[in-house]
């Protein structure tokens, strides 16, 4: 089986209704990033960075895949699917994708503040004042905020290197270093960039349209690739 590769951002998951803060002028729903989503915010404001997650979560649980997601499980028919996400919903995984890596953590997990490598699987939407690890540590969300490293890099890395077919899907390709990950591609490897607002990319046939149409349009040919 030929190795496509999937690099999805925020504009697989808005079309599920999650929405992202680069859509509303650096506010995350009506919060500056810097409150929310970074260590010091962690260590200035603890609760309202739990209940922020607290009300992502909701969200995310709400949620269901749309058609794009969808359709990238009936790749795993004909190639060895692998998808990088820098989504932090569980929306591929709901669709049935089998191989996910999240680059920036998962919205639906917990971990240790004294021990990264303490990781849970949460049971409810929410995560609390003196909810603690096994070590007695108060658990944090499973997020990789801005300021911190992307200890998934490397193995995003390598996979890319890998890939026969690489398709990039809802992003602007402007945060980095996930953004870094498209140069890492072979030169023999088959590039496709699907954005409405898709800049041009040497080596990539740009497809400017939402995911959940020209995803779905875009399986379609390559499943008829390969009978």
């Amino acid at each position: 089986m030929k190795k496509l590769v999937v690099l999805s951002g925020a504009g697989m998951s808005a079309e599920s209704g999650l929405r992202t803060f680069r859509d509303s002028d650096g506010l995350w729903e009506q919060h500056r990033i810097e409150d929310v989503a970074t260590p010091q915010a962690w260590i200035r404001n603890r609760a309202l960075v739990l209940e922020f997650y607290n009300q992502r979560r909701i969200q995310v649980m709400a949620a269901q895949p749309n058609p794009a997601h969808l359709a990238l499980v009936k790749l795993e028919s004909k190639y060895d699917v692998r998808i990088i996400t820098q989504n932090i919903d569980d929306l591929h995984e709901r669709a049935g994708s089998m191989n996910v890596l999240h680059l920036h953590g998962e919205i639906r997990k917990s971990r240790s503040t004294v021990d990264p490598l303490l990781v849970y699987q949460m049971k409810t939407e929410l995560l609390n004042e003196g909810d603690r690890c096994e070590k007695g540590s108060q658990l944090r969300p499973h997020i990789v905020w801005f300021g911190e490293m992307v200890p998934e890099l490397p193995n995003a890395v390598d996979i890319v290197a890998q890939a026969d077919i690489l398709i990039v899907i809802g992003t602007s390709l402007a945060v980095y270093p996930a953004a870094s990950l498209v140069g890492y591609s072979g030169i023999d490897c088959k590039n496709y960039y699907i954005d409405p607002n898709a800049n041009p990319m040497h080596g990539f046939q740009i497809i400017r349209n939402k995911a959940g149409i020209a995803v779905p349009e875009l399986v379609s040919e390559l499943l008829t690739q390969e009978d």
